[in-house]
Order: C-alpha cells, then structure tokens, then sequence
C-alpha cells in the first residue's frame, strides 16, 4: 500500500516531468545552452520611401524658358511673289514666344544648378521655380551639346543642394526614383530600378561623348529632362535626360548621366567655360572574334591600339601599337566604351592606372592625363 502511494504521489509525477522536459529540449534547442542556433536571414525593404523624397525633393526645381521667334505681320509673306516685296518694304516683324519646360537640380548652396543642355538651349529667358514656390531668374553659366548638360546659377538665400551618391557603386535591381516635372503639372515622383549600367546609344540625340547611362524603368516623360535619379536614400545618382521611346512617352526605358560625370562637366565649365577631356593619345578599336583568333586573344574584352600619338601620355607611358588595353585604374573596359565614359570623368593631371597585354603577358602602367594639344602627329 505504502509502495503504491508512493508511485502515485511522487514517481509518476518525476516520470511525467522528465518526459515533458526531454520534449521541451528537443522542441527548442536553444533552451540547452551554449551557441544560439542561427535563424534564416530574412529581409524587407522599407515600405515607403518618403523619407528619400523629402531629402531630394527640395533640390529638385522646375525650369521654365521662353524664347522669342521672329514672325511676320503679314499673312501674304509665305507667298515669293509677295516675299520680295515685304523685303524690299522693310516690312517690321512681330516677335512670338515659345515655352519650354523642364527640371534641375541644384548641386551646390550657392546656387549652382545642373540640367539638360536641350532643355535651356537657345532659349532668351529661364525662370527657375522651387518646390519652396519661390520663383528666381537664372543665369546661364554654360553648356555642353556633346555631354547634354547645362549649368545655371542663381542668386537666392537658404537653398537646399542634394546630397551626391554613387553612381558607380549602384547595382541593377536598385531602387530608384525620378524626380521632375513630367508636362509643367508640378513636381512628381515615380519609381523603378536601375535596369543596366554602361549603355551606350547610337543616335540618341543626347550628345555623343557619353557612353554610360544608367538606365531605369522609373517612368521619366517631356518635362522630366534634367530631374533628378536618386537612391533609395536620396541621394543623386544621375541626371535624367532620354527616353527611348519615339514618342516621347516613357515605355519603361529611360536614361540618366551618372552624377560623377555630370559634376566632372559642370566643374570643367565652371573652371574653364568648357569642358576639358582628359587625353591619352591614342587610337584603338574594339576587338572582334576573328581578331581575337588571329592575335590568340583570351577574349574580346578591351580594345586594341593602332596608333599613338608622340610625347602623348600613352606614349610616354611606354605604351605601343598592338597592345591590348583591358583595364583603366582597374575597371574592365569592355569593347571601349566603358574607357571612354572612365575617360570623361578624367580631368588633365590626374594620374591612372592602364592594364594591358603585350605578346600575351599582362602589364600594368601608370599614365598622366593631358589636353590634347592643337597640333599631335602620330608615331610610326
């Protein structure tokens, strides 16, 4: 009797602790001690991006321009019968006035504003309209048709510059957003990603030194041009300035010069009035698949120099016809283009790093960036 108390009041119980015990360790291991286990990463991106807008958004602007077309009085002077005679006449022409709209960003709190060389081109008057509402007339610094980029610059206390990211550093399938004024209805936001880094369009109509947009699918329609692309975190990644639809329209593919680019033009025509592009001396082609063979060539990647200027940076560099150039300061250059755009963020006296193969060994050199002079001969 006393043996089956005792079964009942304590054993049983022990016995029935120990079991759930035994469960509860197997259940969760961490309960044992000793090194966590570790958890499956999980990751969420945030939900909005509000905070990446209020960062750029106030250096994003609205650019307006006007500009003034000579017009005849009269409706008969399309007739060459009656042209001559309005000529001779000196009949007085009337003046009618165009508007363009686009967008900008000012880069710097003392006023300095970057946008599209298209945008404010030939235009007599550019008002500058802020997302404060201020309104201030800008003066024109300088532009460049090959790189599509203008400067402005205007005169007005407490401005708000945007913070500058990296453009090289960005990777397809980052978050972006445009920022600008899609068809003058006010400043707006549309987001997508980077789609593909380096691109280089033929035609394009956008200038033809640049061989590195960053494309996006973020919409950027008419009025976009010159707005900015920004980061997640809002800071400037490029400055938006084509679209690859034909209409006009964004089709989801659209195109922005990398802000280090931008900022290299901007300083070259702050500095010099123009831009200065850096020059090595040389003259190369890309390298197709037959002469890769013919050269037994590891692949197609980089270009082949055909001819180098005397006393050029190449040149004194040590560099030769025939060599094969596959890096600049350590970054692949493909068929050559990713070299051009590396090149354009080059100012002279910077100091770069070539990698190049000669008879199938691989060289590094280093070469000092000029200005190609006015007159250059190439060696034999």
């Amino acid at each position: 009797m006393f043996q089956n108390r005792f079964l009942q009041d304590w054993a049983l119980p022990a016995l029935v602790g120990l079991v759930m015990a035994v469960l509860l360790l197997i259940t969760f291991p961490q309960l044992r001690g000793g090194a966590p286990v570790p958890q499956k990463e999980t990751w969420q991106g945030p939900v909005s991006y509000a905070h990446a807008v209020n960062v750029a958004g106030p250096a994003v602007v609205n650019i307006y321009t006007r500009m003034a077309l000579p017009q005849r009085q009269h409706p008969l002077f399309n007739d060459p019968l009656f042209r001559r005679l309005f000529d001779n006449m000196n009949v007085p022409q009337r003046e009618r006035m165009q508007s363009n709209l686009g967008s900008g960003v000012i880069v710097s709190d003392n006023g300095y504003i970057l946008t599209n060389h298209h945008v404010v081109d030939q235009a007599d008057a550019i008002v500058i309209l802020l997302a404060d509402g201020r309104e201030a007339q800008a003066r024109m610094v300088g532009s460049d048709a090959d790189f599509d980029l203008a400067v402005l610059k205007i005169e007005l206390d407490g401005l708000t510059s945007i913070s500058v990211g990296e453009p090289e550093s960005a990777q397809v399938g980052d978050v972006v957003l445009a920022i600008g004024n899609p068809f003058g209805v006010g400043q707006t936001v549309t987001q997508g990603i980077i789609s593909a880094k380096g691109r280089h369009l033929e035609n394009s109509g956008t200038g033809s030194h640049l061989q590195n947009f960053l494309q996006t699918d973020a919409a950027v329609n008419p009025g976009n041009s010159g707005g900015a692309l920004v980061d997640s975190r809002g800071r400037l990644l490029g400055i938006n300035t084509s679209i690859l639809n034909q209409s006009g329209y964004s089709g989801g593919i659209s195109f922005a010069i990398p802000a280090n680019i931008a900022f290299k033009v901007m300083q070259d025509i702050i500095a010099y009035g123009r831009v200065v592009p850096g020059w090595l001396g040389i003259e190369a082609s890309a390298i197709n698949p037959q002469m890769a063979r013919e050269f037994n060539l590891a692949s197609t990647g980089g270009v082949m120099i055909t001819a180098i200027y005397n006393e050029s940076p190449a040149h004194n560099a040590g560099l030769k016809p025939g060599d094969v150039i596959t890096h600049i300061d350590g970054l692949p250059i493909g068929d050559g283009k990713q070299g051009e755009a590396t090149m354009a963020t080059l100012r002279p006296g910077d100091t770069i790093s070539i990698t190049f193969t000669r008879d199938g060994t691989s060289h590094t050199v280093e070469a000092t960036v000029s200005v190609k002079p006015d007159t250059a001969t190439t060696t034999e």
